[in-house]
């Protein structure tokens, strides 16, 4: 059975995520503030996905993400009644999965624990590198790096990026990339992959030029 960690100061809010939760056949855990939330990670709560308010008392949802990535890289879904793009890239920033802004329909927040908590990862089991002057990409270790200098990224904009490179010299439509990226059911709208191409392009500096848009197509990363 998977596990759902919820994180709200909301009682209501984690009740009904609770009950849609257990009858989706998810075990169902709750924390009424980010410090709460991060002390259950640490104690060794072996979670699948965590849904976390933004707007907390004692520790907001972002800072509380960015601490729970330090210790395990478990998803998280970020709840929050701002839905610009400021906020989502925030959220993206400090390593959250997906972003579902309030009011939210808890069958479509159900749908998106599904494909998070269903992703497959793809490992590799030798050395993976590909260079192109100054950018470093480590399939295998998951690092990439400009000039000898580590680029810290979100998970989703490695997993974007390597996608991309693995992928490089081909056009690739948006729902090609949402589908291979996000999954195969992401239940979302295409704005997450603007903005995580933004990201990536903040990210990458320099060799930003080497991931062009194609207008109406989608993107190529070309090298």
């Amino acid at each position: 059975m998977k596990k759902i960690l919820v994180v709200d100061d909301e009682e209501k809010i984690r009740s009904i995520i609770r009950k849609y939760g257990e009858f989706e056949g998810y075990e169902v855990s709750e924390a009424c503030n980010g410090m709460d939330a991060i002390q259950k990670v640490k104690s060794g709560g072996d979670y699948d996905v965590i849904i976390m308010d933004v707007m907390m008392p004692e520790l907001d949802g972002f800072s509380a993400c960015s601490e729970i990535k330090k210790i395990k890289d478990v998803p998280v879904i970020m709840l929050s009644a701002r839905g610009e793009e400021y906020d989502r890239i925030h959220g993206f920033e400090a390593g959250v999965d997906d972003y579902v802004v309030k009011p939210f329909s808890p069958k479509e927040l159900m749908m998106r624990v599904k494909v998070v908590t269903s992703r497959s990862k793809t490992e590799t089991s030798e050395a993976d590198i590909f260079k192109y002057e100054g950018l470093e990409i480590n399939f295998t270790a998951r690092t990439v790096s400009i000039d000898g200098k580590r680029i810290e990224m979100s998970p989703k904009e490695y997993e974007l990026l390597f996608y991309l490179v693995r992928n490089r010299n081909i056009a690739l439509e948006r729902e090609k990339l949402i589908t291979e990226v996000w999954g195969y059911d992401y239940y979302g709208d295409d704005r997450t992959l603007d903005t995580h191409i933004k990201l990536l392009r903040n990210s990458l500096g320099e060799y930003r030029k080497l991931l062009i848009t194609l207008r109406g197509v989608g993107y190529r990363f070309e090298a």
